[in-house]
This record gives C-alpha cells, structure tokens and sequence, in this order.
C-alpha cells in the first residue's frame, strides 16, 4: 500500500474555498478593489513539491505566479536555503521563507512585483530596510521574487519528483529567468546563479502485521512521508531507493531476512529492525552467514528507534520515525 498525496488544486485540505483567477488577470487585478489583492494564505505547507504544483494549476487557471525563495541567510533562519513560497495574483499564497513572521509581507511583496511586471529583491531582518519587521531569531534573509514566464522548468522537476528522481532549478537574476538545473548541483549560489536542489519525498517501507506497523504507519503518513507495507514476504525490491527509509517491525527473523537481504543491496538511507540485543546478534550472525561483511551489516539500526526500549506500540512508533527523520536530516547535510 502507497500514500500518495492528493492535492486539491483551488481548496486547501481544510475544505476552504478560494476564487479561481480570470483570464487576463493581470488587467483585473489593477482594476480590483484595493482588499481583494491583500495576501491570503491558500494553505499551510512547506513541501516544494506541493508548492510548486500551487503556482502551476494556478497559471494554469488564468493567474499571474511569483516564485519566492529564499536565497541569503544572515544569522539563523527557520528555513533552509532554497525554501520556497508560490504567490498568485490574485493574492492567494502558500509556502513559508521563515517562521510564519514574514510570509504576508513576502507576498505582498510578490504582488507587486506582479504589478511591476519585473523581478525584485526583498531583505528582511537584520540589515533590512523594514525596520518594522524583526525576525524572532534575530537573523536576516533575503528572498528573490521571481515571475514566472515559463512553466515547463516546474513541469519538469515535478515529473522528476513523481519518478523519484533529484531535480534542479536555476535562477538568473540578471535575465530574469528560471531554467532546468544541472543534477549534480547543490542548493545555493553557483557564480551569479542560484540553483535549488529537490529530492523525492521520503518514503518509509515498513514491514510486519503487528500493531507496531499499524502505528508506525500513521505517524509517518503524519510526518508527510510516502508509506508502503510489506505484509508477507520481500516485495517489490523496486520501491526502496536513496531516498527510502526501510524498518522492521516484525517479531520473527525468518520472517523478516527476505526483506533484510533486499534492503541491503537497494541501499536505501535508514535500515532499521526491532528486537533485543540478542535478537541483534542472531540476525548479524545470520547475515554473515549469507556473506554479508561487516560494513554492510552496520548499516543496520538495531534495536531501532530514536529513544530508548519503547515498550508500547505508539511510543515506538514515534521512536522509529523520529530515528528516520534524524537520520534523513543527517544525510542531507552530508551531501
């Protein structure tokens, strides 16, 4: 079984209703009441992918789009580097720069620009001419607020995203143009161009028929994160990739060694198994057994989670995709 996230392209996940905008709203948004065009917030997200695909549907349905990112971090920030917000015209906006402190003034920002017809700069913060406008953290940003001209670049990561591949986008502020990046970049400046890196979503495997699995399942479906179940026996080997985490939650080694061998040779980022420290020690000695060597081996997380013996269904569960999430943080940071 697959999560897929279903998105609604005019209503945010609440069920809230947003108009739709009209042909030629560039025109219709100069002879709009002053209030219409005040920012409002479309929905609560901060997945690229979900981001990217508001500013798509919404040209598609007749709107003006300015993708914002954020491109300079003075200081702290709540967000990474290329984080993203997607403002339409008609003052509809999802995606967060910061902490929720600066995303309404961004998009009015955002409007503007629309307005103007042209890119813009805008500092918040530390060394910022908005004097009003403090960050909690004390740090400054800056986010480039780019028009989009040409949607195929988004059309194309977010296929790449769907086919669990990396993408990439690259902004040339001097041109004013969003174009496909290089796959081997990473996210941030390369000589005057600022190139975003995007990954699949996570997506976890989790294989058992217990209530440790039932769990587990809801809070990573929580978390955001793709699941997909293993009741039986190995699977399809073709759904754990790099950006896979894999767990372990069945009480039996005979049972889970299938799974183990194919995990081991898909090499996805987290490979975790439940049970004691002597269970540990059968399984290492079964995999040595199949020839597996000792580097490979420690590639497994046992027993698994983040925190200690969890001894009850949910804590564990929190336990494992609070490990999965830690470890996924750990391996983006050393790419």
């Amino acid at each position: 079984m697959t999560q897929s996230i279903d998105i609604s392209l005019h209503n945010d996940p609440g069920g809230h209703s947003f108009p739709l905008c009209r042909p030629n709203s560039r025109l219709a948004l100069k002879t709009m009441p002053e209030e219409i065009r005040l920012p409002v917030k479309a929905f609560s997200t901060d997945s690229p992918a979900e981001i990217l695909d508001f500013a798509l549907q919404a040209a598609k349905s007749g709107c003006q789009v300015a993708l914002c990112t954020l491109i300079e971090i003075r200081g702290g920030s709540s967000r990474p580097l290329g984080a993203h917000m997607a403002v339409a015209s008609d003052g509809r906006y999802c995606g967060y720069v910061s902490g929720g402190c600066t995303e309404a003034a961004v998009a009015a920002e955002a409007l503007q620009a629309i307005e103007t017809g042209h890119d813009r700069f805008v500092m918040l913060g530390e060394g910022s001419p908005f004097f009003d406008i403090v960050l909690p953290c004390g740090g400054g940003i800056t986010v480039a607020i780019h028009l989009l001209r040409d949607f195929e670049p988004i059309s194309s990561v977010l296929e790449a995203m769907k086919n669990r591949k990396q993408a990439q986008l690259s902004y040339a502020s001097g041109r004013e143009a969003l174009s496909l990046g290089a796959t081997s970049a990473q996210t941030g400046w390369d000589g005057d161009t600022f190139v975003t890196s995007y990954r699949p979503a996570v997506r976890v495997v989790l294989f058992g028929r217990t209530l440790e699995v039932e769990m587990a399942s809801k809070v990573a479906k929580a978390a955001g994160y793709e699941v997909v179940l293993y009741e039986h026996a190995a699977g399809d080997a073709s759904v754990i990739d790099a950006n896979t985490a894999v767990a372990l939650l069945q009480h039996d080694l005979e049972l889970e060694m299938p799974v183990l061998e194919v995990a081991l040779k898909a090499r996805p980022f987290y490979i975790g198994a439940l049970g004691s420290s002597r269970t540990h020690e059968k399984r290492v000695e079964r995999l040595r057994e199949s020839g597996h060597s000792d580097e490979v081996i420690d590639r497994i997380k046992a027993p698994i989670g983040l925190f200690g013996r969890a001894r009850d269904a949910h804590s564990l569960a929190l336990s494992v995709v609070a490990d999965i999430a830690a470890s996924r943080q750990t391996a983006l940071m050393a790419d």
